[in-house]
């Protein structure tokens, strides 16, 4: 099928334009926004029946009631028209004989074909991607390398979340002990010695007072020298006194070491869980580093229908940009060497 002459009105960005082809391949240049895609649009209005209709929801050229298609394939003139939202279709031969089913004959004329490239650019990025990955034979499934890197990418978030959830983790004092002191032991020591004490204490204040009863009791003088000298035995057994000042100064200061002991603790094991996450977190990175690349390996080594063709998480890509943003030259270039 050959389009001999082709001409359209007030389709889309067109206002008036009629091309003859004068061999296999013709050119047609602009700026943009001048109308390059609009030509490529009517001949798919002209031949394309109600997909290129559902397609293309406002075929005529702002500001105007009315626009006009006709196609010349040299055995068959097609001619389709608009008017408001009304839209007629008329095939003739080159003998001027109309067809009683047109878009039936031009669906028969044109076919069904596995892949068609106008559709292509008008399909959204994934839908874009999708097709694509249809046709390329790739050494791993693109989804469940991406459910994969997901599930990576969720657990090492939820890592971070930890880590920095923690805060600040504060200095560990290496040189205090671990164990706390225990109270009980040291309260214990202050009452055994304070018994000491009350018991040498007790002991002098007898002594003392049987000297003083002495000579009030010369009658009882045997006796009270028999107590004295058994009195003085026991004097003279006795420790000297204890001083317990140093062990009440720590106990006055044993709460502030213990508190001092049970944040240095804390802050070791906080430490440690900060560590630990640290270093799930690097691993994890590593693994989504391994995945990209054997990602980025298969997609090297993946064979596309057009040079520079290949595609991300967004979508379909040309030339490592989105295939949205190529121009429509680059565009219409990807679809002629695609066919």
């Amino acid at each position: 099928m050959k389009i001999v002459k082709f001409t359209a009105e007030n389709v889309k960005r067109l206002k008036a334009v009629e091309i003859t082809p004068d061999g296999n391949l013709q050119v047609v240049a602009g700026r943009n926004a001048q109308g390059k895609s609009s030509v490529l649009d009517a001949i798919y209005l002209g031949m394309g029946g109600g997909a290129a209709a559902r397609e293309t929801i406002r075929p005529i050229r702002d500001g105007e009631e009315s626009a006009r298609v006709q196609l010349d394939l040299g055995e068959l003139i097609v001619t389709r028209e608009w008017k408001g939202d009304k839209t007629t279709l008329t095939v003739k031969s080159a003998d001027g004989a109309k067809f009683s089913s047109p878009q039936q004959m031009l669906d028969g004329l044109v076919g069904s074909l596995s892949f068609d490239p106008l559709e292509f650019t008008r399909l959204s990025a994934r839908d874009q991607r999708d097709a694509l990955l249809a046709l390329v034979d790739l050494p791993f499934k693109p989804a469940e390398l991406d459910a994969k890197r997901q599930a990576l990418y969720e657990d090492r978030t939820e890592i971070g979340r930890q880590g920095k959830a923690l805060g600040d983790v504060p200095a560990v004092n290496k040189g205090l002990p671990e164990g706390e002191t225990s109270a009980s032991d040291l309260l214990g020591k202050i009452r055994a010695a304070q018994d000491e004490n009350r018991t040498a204490e007790g002991a002098r204040q007898i002594e003392a007072r049987l000297r003083a009863d002495e000579t009030d009791l010369a009658r009882k003088l045997a006796d009270a020298t028999k107590a004295l000298s058994e009195q003085e035995k026991i004097v003279g057994v006795l420790p000297p006194t204890i001083d317990t000042s140093a062990l009440e100064s720590d106990l006055s200061g044993l709460e502030d070491a213990n508190a001092a002991i049970r944040a240095n603790n804390h802050a070791r094991e906080q430490a440690g869980v900060k560590a630990s996450l640290t270093t799930k977190y690097n691993d994890l990175t590593k693994s989504i580093d391994t995945l990209d690349a054997t990602k980025a390996k298969g997609l090297a080594a993946a064979k596309f229908p057009v040079d520079g063709l290949g595609f991300d998480e967004g979508g379909v890509t040309y030339q490592g940009v989105p295939f949205s943003q190529a121009s429509g030259a680059e565009q219409i270039r990807v679809r002629s060497a695609w066919q």
